[in-house]
């Protein structure tokens, strides 16, 4: 068999070995792995190269190294989740680098950064001013989280008082033109559904990059035609609208009849709808 042949073979057989290794290891983000983990990848990719490039005459014995590689970080993991003391030994401890808006010096001769580096990595944080800054910890991983001072806090609802309504993940309904059915059908909605949205916003699918429905039924579409406009969808605005709408009727009629009962009745109504609309207000108008 040619050389050439035996290497392609190889190479597709590597290929998937190393695909099915990378899925037993686990899903890891590579910015945010521990040094050991990142050495195992670049040593597995390394003799996974060297088998398919024949390097490695014997494949059996290339397959032993790339058996110890694969498991001894399986192993290593395992053991971190269950001895605290381990992992700690294995993926190191978080160092404090600010703390009480203090630079600690020796976080940073620990961790050998520098002042320059230190401002950076809080700038993409977002934390711009120094004296802004309450705790700065490097995690085990590299990475460096700020905590503001409280007074710098962006302020939230919770903050204001503010009830806001609970967010669910917005499904993606459209892509590229094409409908997915599964998240349609998640959200209790069908095709009919959104030809009918798309028809009242006067679009046709095909012109449609993708299209998103959020927990309040709202649907959002990008265009492939930037240039046309689209209306933002206010469903939540006009079922609030059609409350008020309801409200100031019972009131009006309570005004118009002379009858007591139907006048008592029209009262009671309209203040329960008015009780109904202030517990409403967060969710629909925010």
């Amino acid at each position: 068999m040619p050389m050439w042949v035996q290497i392609l073979y190889r190479s597709i057989a590597l290929f998937i070995v190393v695909v099915a290794v990378a899925q037993i290891l686990g899903k890891r983000n590579l910015t945010r792995i521990p040094p050991y983990r990142f050495i195992s990848y670049q040593v597995i990719a390394l003799i996974a190269a060297l088998i398919s490039l024949n390097v490695i005459k014997e494949v059996a014995f290339g397959l032993i190294a790339l058996g110890v590689w694969v498991l001894f970080p399986i192993a290593l993991d395992y053991l971190s989740l269950k001895s605290k003391r381990f992992h700690d030994l294995i993926n190191g401890k978080e160092r404090v680098l600010i703390k009480h808006g203090k630079i600690m010096e020796e976080g940073l001769m620990q961790t050998r950064l520098t002042g320059e580096e230190l401002l950076r990595e809080l700038r993409s944080k977002n934390a711009f001013n120094l004296a802004d800054v309450e705790f700065a910890v490097m995690e085990t991983t590299g990475e460096i989280n700020a905590f503001l001072k409280s007074g710098k806090k962006p302020v939230t609802a919770h903050d204001l008082g503010v009830k806001t309504a609970p967010q669910a993940e917005p499904q993606t309904v459209i892509l590229d033109g094409n409908v997915l059915n599964e998240p349609l059908a998640s959200l209790g909605l069908n095709k009919e559904w959104l030809r009918i949205q798309l028809e009242n916003m006067g679009v046709s699918l095909d012109n449609v990059f993708l299209g998103q429905v959020d927990s309040s039924g709202d649907l959002y579409l990008d265009l492939f035609d930037d240039a046309i406009e689209l209306p933002q969808p206010k469903v939540k605005e006009m079922i609030y609208a059609n409350l008020e709408k309801a409200q100031a009727s019972l009131e009006t009629f309570a005004l118009e009849t002379n009858d007591k009962n139907a006048k008592a009745m029209y009262k009671k109504n309209a203040q329960k709808l008015k009780l109904l609309m202030d517990k409403l207000n967060p969710y629909l108008l925010r």
